[in-house]
């Protein structure tokens, strides 16, 4: 199937019941999560690397009895 008839049928009454306007809002959607989630897993690594090394720290200063 060449990408003008592929084209022509989403256009025109879709290819399985989705329409153009239908699959443009879907994939919008998909790249709003995406970006949404790439944001939060920056800050979940970087909440996680703080927590480690602050509990590294904790764990070497009750080794030597400073804490």
């Amino acid at each position: 199937m060449s990408a003008p008839v592929l084209i022509g049928g989403l256009a025109s009454g879709g290819i399985a019941g989705v329409s153009l306007p239908q699959l443009l809002i879907a994939l919008v959607g998909m790249l709003v999560a995406l970006v949404v989630g790439r944001i939060i897993l920056k800050i979940a690594w970087r909440l996680v690397t703080i927590g480690v090394v602050v509990v590294g720290a904790a764990l070497i200063l009750v080794q030597f009895g400073l804490l």
